[in-house]
Parts: structure tokens; C-alpha cells; sequence
């Protein structure tokens, strides 16, 4: 596949980067990327891909767009209010790069689909706001070796992290977090609140991973947890340590 003048220009700025190149840019353009909720992570998350010019993205969400989401889902507008996220979605990224494959789908991540919708994509990147949500998805994402770049968020904090089993034993989602918390249903931005930029800036670094993923450039967060305090200025990185006893990983291997 040749890069054609149209794209040689819209990407150019990605082009001149050693890291990236010509070659770089194709292998984005072939990837396929699953986005998991097109709220305050994933609206970043989807306009800077699209941007970048991944070229087939599938977006799942099962909301519509709702005046309290606007404060930090930046994809969205007020005219798009009652209407399904992943369609207010899908039209905005039409106007930044409309070449981009855009496959929406308007449902809810369940064990009923979620194998069947990682299996079509090479890299997942999960912005959900609930932890059954993430367990499903970090669960899949390992029995069938794909990669996970998932983030989280909650009043002025993220962390980020990457999921992947291979090409060498590396840590599951379940070794840091073994178990569900009892209070789950508390830890999200509607119980604690957010600021918008906070979602913008940790959707940002998850665009980013997902592209140093697809293009093996940099150096991985698998293994690792980014964990960002933006009001006090406290970043931190946690070395994560595969359990030996996991109740998951330990029996899938």
C-alpha cells in the first residue's frame, strides 16, 4: 500500500518523526483499534487516533449524549443531545479525517459480545467507568492475547496502564486487582465528580500508548501503572509484579 499525496500531507508531521515514517503510517492506517465508551476518555482517545490516522475504529457505547457530559466529552456538542453517543461520535471524526472507517455500535459490552468485538481488533483501549466493564474486557483481552491500554479517572486523578500478555510473562489486570472492590459502584465521576481536562489529558496519554502499541515504538506501560495526582503535581510509576498465585492468569498459562 502507497501512501497517497492526500495522505502524505495530512500526515507529514507524523511522517518526519524517525519513529513513525512512511513505513509507521501505513501500519497505522491497516491497524484496527476497539474503543470501549465514548465518554471523557474516549472522546480524546478517538479524536486524536482518527487524527493520527488509524484507520478502523470501532466505537461501543450504549448512551445517549446527556447535558452534564459535555463539561469533559469534548466529542459531543448540544445539538447532539438524546442522540446515541457512538452517532455523535462518528459524525464529529467525519469532519476531522472523513477516510477514517468508523464502525459503530450502540450496545453494551457484555460476556454475550465482548470476545467477538476484541477478536476483530488488534489494540482495545477501555475508558469505561465501571469495574465489571473492565474485568470483562481485561479478561477477554488476555485469553486471546490482545493488547489493552485502559485508564482511569475520578475527581483531579488517572492512572493509566497496558495489558498484554506476551512475548513475555507479564502481569494480568487481576494481579493488581484481584477482586471487584465492594464500593465499585461509588468510584466513578458521577458519585465523585471530575474535571474535564483531567479526562483530556489522561485520554491523550492513552491515544498515545495505543499508537506506540501498534507501531512497537517506546517503551511499553505493560508492566507498569502511571498514576497522575494533577492537583498536587504528583506523578508516580508503580512497577506492577506478576502474581504467581493469580487466580486468573496463574490457570491460563
Amino acid at each position: 500500500m502507497n501512501l497517497t499525496e492526500q495522505e502524505i500531507e495530512r500526515y507529514s508531521r507524523n511522517i518526519i518523526l524517525p519513529e513513525i515514517g512512511g513505513a509507521g503510517q501505513k501500519k497505522l492506517l491497516a491497524s484496527k483499534v476497539l474503543i470501549i465508551g465514548i465518554g471523557g476518555l474516549g472522546s480524546p482517545v478517538l479524536m486524536y487516533l482518527a487524527a493520527s490516522g488509524v484507520g478502523n475504529i470501532t466505537i461501543v457505547d450504549n448512551d445517549k449524549v446527556d447535558l452534564s457530559n459535555l463539561q469533559r466529552q469534548v466529542i459531543h456538542n448540544t445539538s447532539e443531545i438524546g442522540n446515541t453517543k457512538v452517532s455523535s461520535a462518528k459524525k464529529f471524526i467525519k469532519n476531522i479525517n472523513p477516510s477514517i472507517n468508523i464502525i459503530e455500535i450502540n450496545d453494551k459490552i457484555t460476556e454475550r459480545n465482548v470476545e467477538e468485538l476484541i477478536k476483530k481488533n488488534h489494540i482495545v483501549a477501555d475508558g469505561s467507568d465501571n469495574f465489571k466493564t473492565r474485568y470483562l474486557v481485561s479478561d477477554a483481552c488476555f485469553r486471546l492475547n490482545k493488547t489493552l491500554v485502559s485508564a482511569a479517572i475520578t475527581k483531579f486523578e488517572g492512572q493509566i496502564s497496558t495489558w498484554k500478555k506476551s512475548p513475555i510473562a507479564l502481569p494480568c489486570f487481576r494481579c493488581l486487582f484481584p477482586k471487584e472492590p465492594d464500593n465499585s459502584e461509588l468510584n466513578n465521576c458521577s458519585a465523585n465528580g471530575v474535571l474535564g481536562s483531567v479526562a483530556g489529558f489522561l485520554g491523550s496519554i492513552q491515544a498515545t500508548e495505543v499508537v506506540k502499541e501498534i507501531l512497537g515504538i517506546g517503551k511499553s506501560l505493560a508492566g507498569f501503572l502511571n498514576i497522575y495526582d494533577l492537583l498536587n503535581n504528583n506523578f508516580r510509576t508503580l512497577k506492577i509484579n506478576k502474581d504467581p498465585n493469580c487466580s486468573f492468569c496463574s490457570k491460563e498459562n
